[in-house]
C-alpha cells in the first residue's frame, strides 16, 4: 500500500511557510506524494458532498501550489484531488503540467481529474454543466495527443476544441505523457478510468459494496476498451487514525494508495500526526 497526505485548504492555507513545514515533514516522514485540491470560484451556499464550504475558503491554485511545493521538497510526487479538468483548456493546461513535471524533475504523476459538482463554478467560467463530462473526456485526449505530438504538430477536431499543426513544448520529464487518473463515484467516472483513465480515485458517500461495484465496472471497461484492467491504480481517503487491519480491509478491495488527511489545526499538531502515522505503518 502506498500512502500520501492531503493538504486540505486550512483558514491559514495561504502561508507558504505553513504550506512548505507540511510539504517537507510529509517528505521527511516518507510518504509517497502531496495531493491539493482545486476549486476555481466560491459562492454563499455553495455545496460539496461534504456540505456547505464557506465562501472566503482561500483554494490556492493547485499547479502553482505544487509548483512551490516542488522547489520546497526533492522526491515527494505531487498530485491533484481533484482538477476540475472541464474549467480548464486543455491546450494551456497541457503547458502548465509539462512545466510543473519538467521543473520537479519527474514528479507531477499524481495528476487525478474530476468534474465538478457545483453548477455556479461552471456558469462562471462559461461552461455548460450538463455537458462537462464529454467536454473531460475530450480535454483527456487532447492533453495526451498534445503530449505525445512531434515538430510536425497536431490535428484535433472535436465537439469543444479544434486545431491544426499544434506543437507544445516542454514535454513531460522523461515520458510520451503524464499519467492521469480520474476522480469520482459514479458510474460514469468508473467507465471514464476505464476508457481514458490511469487510476481510479474513488470518493463519495458510498458503501464498500458500490465501491466494490463501480471499481469493477471500470475494470471491465478497461478490458472490453483493450486495456489492461490489472494496470489501473485504485486510490482511497483515509483518516489520519487509520489502523493496520482497516488498511488490510482497503487492500483485499484492490485499492493500492490511500490519501491521508491530517486535519489538526496547526502545523506541529498535522507534523506529530505524520510522525505518528509513519512509524506506525514504517514508512522511514
Amino acid at each position: 500500500m502506498k500512502f500520501a497526505v492531503n493538504y486540505a485548504t486550512p483558514v491559514d492555507g495561504t502561508d507558504p511557510d505553513r504550506l512548505a513545514g507540511f510539504a517537507e515533514h510529509a517528505e521527511s516522514c516518507g510518504f509517497e506524494a502531496l495531493y491539493v485540491p482545486d476549486h476555481v470560484v466560491l459562492s454563499p451556499g455553495a455545496k460539496n458532498g461534504n456540505g456547505e464550504l464557506p465562501p472566503t475558503l482561500p483554494y490556492l491554485d493547485p499547479l502553482d501550489c505544487l509548483s512551490f511545493v516542488a522547489a520546497a521538497t526533492n522526491r515527494i510526487l505531487l498530485g491533484t484531488g481533484v482538477l476540475l479538468l472541464p474549467y480548464r483548456h486543455p491546450v494551456v493546461l497541457a503547458k502548465r503540467l509539462a512545466t510543473v513535471d519538467v521543473l520537479s524533475k519527474g514528479r507531477m504523476r499524481l495528476l487525478t481529474v474530476g468534474l465538478g459538482i457545483m453548477p455556479g463554478e461552471a456558469k462562471a467560467v462559461g461552461v455548460d454543466f450538463a455537458t462537462r463530462g464529454r467536454r473531460a473526456d475530450e480535454a483527456i485526449d487532447v492533453l495526451r495527443l498534445l503530449w505525445s505530438g512531434g515538430p510536425a504538430g497536431v490535428d484535433h477536431h472535436g465537439e469543444f476544441f479544434d486545431f491544426d499543426k499544434l506543437c507544445s513544448y516542454p514535454k513531460p520529464h522523461g515520458v510520451t505523457e503524464l499519467p492521469i487518473h480520474v476522480g469520482g463515484s459514479s458510474r460514469a467516472a468508473a467507465r471514464r478510468v476505464g476508457l481514458r483513465g490511469d487510476g481510479f480515485f474513488l470518493g463519495g458517500m458510498l458503501t464498500e459494496q458500490e465501491r466494490d461495484e463501480q471499481f469493477e465496472l471500470a475494470r471491465k471497461t478497461a478490458a472490453e476498451a483493450g486495456r489492461d484492467p490489472a494496470a489501473l491504480e485504485y486510490t482511497r481517503w483515509g483518516p489520519s487514525d487509520l489502523s493496520a487491519e482497516q488498511v488490510g480491509e482497503l487492500a483485499e478491495h484492490g485499492v493500492t494508495r490511500v490519501v491521508v488527511n491530517f486535519a489538526a489545526p496547526d502545523l506541529d499538531q498535522q507534523r506529530d500526526q505524520m510522525s505518528e502515522f509513519a512509524d506506525r505503518f514504517g514508512l522511514r
